[in-house]
């Protein structure tokens, strides 16, 4: 299942260093179809090109000061990833309450970085999140897990995802933070951040519950693996 994307990576990493103008277009088009995409899953209306204007500075009228925030935060979180990615600092309950911060800002503050006090479900799933109270026990646990995981690096970040998701720690934001931490740990093993397309909501969601509801990951996995597939031969084809 991984082989394809494994030799797409090792092609890859034999044309480090790679050319400098080529890596920077390929990031600012990440940064801004990462940020589209994981905002539209949530329901953000800004289309891509609206997307880019507001991440330069612009407003765009008839759309929410929210709906700007979501952006601006977004690419300032991707931004913090990639330091600590750079910084190899490990994954931890400071890193993932820091990106949630940063998803939240000035949206809401109160709840920013800040585990849920309350009981919540999930809009159209069949999974029930786990109560408040049990919150940070699971949370622990989900970092003692990944920590001790002995699979391939993109299942593990999958994995992570998923598991994230279904604790469900925050009021809000969840969906966006999963994707940045699943990312976070793409990006700490050497592999291509992921953009879950919002044409493929549906699917996603699906692919979730059923992770969730029948402890059954292959469908979100291979996700993942296909849009890292996706990933690297979009790379290659520039640097080359």
């Amino acid at each position: 299942m991984f082989e394809t994307i494994d030799a797409l990576k090792a092609q890859l990493d034999a044309l480090r260093p790679l050319p400098k103008n080529s890596v920077q277009s390929l990031h600012e088009a990440m940064v801004l179809e990462w940020t589209y995409h994981s905002n539209a899953i949530e329901g953000n209306t800004l289309t891509l090109k609206e997307t880019k204007v507001v991440l330069e500075g612009i407003t765009v009228g008839g759309k929410s000061i929210r709906e700007h925030f979501e952006a601006i935060n977004h690419r300032e979180a991707i931004e913090w990833v990639e330091s600590v990615v750079a910084r190899n600092e490990p994954f931890s309950e400071r890193l993932i309450k820091s990106v949630h911060q940063l998803v939240l800002k000035n949206i809401d503050d109160t709840n920013a970085g800040c585990y849920r006090h309350e009981n919540v479900i999930i809009a159209g799933a069949q999974h029930i999140p786990p109560e408040h109270l049990h919150v940070q026990p699971l949370m622990t646990e989900l970092i003692d897990c990944y920590q001790n995981q002995a699979c391939h690096p993109v299942e593990r970040a999958a994995r992570l995802h998923v598991d994230f998701v279904g604790i469900h720690p925050f009021v809000d934001g969840n969906g966006r933070t999963a994707r940045l931490l699943m990312n976070f740990d793409l990006l700490s093993s050497g592999y291509l951040p992921v953009i879950i397309e919002a044409e493929n909501r549906l699917v996603y969601y699906e692919a979730l519950d059923k992770a969730h509801t029948g402890k059954c990951y292959q469908d979100y996995i291979t996700m993942v693996v296909e849009a890292e597939e996706q990933a690297l031969k979009r790379y290659l084809s520039i640097v080359r």
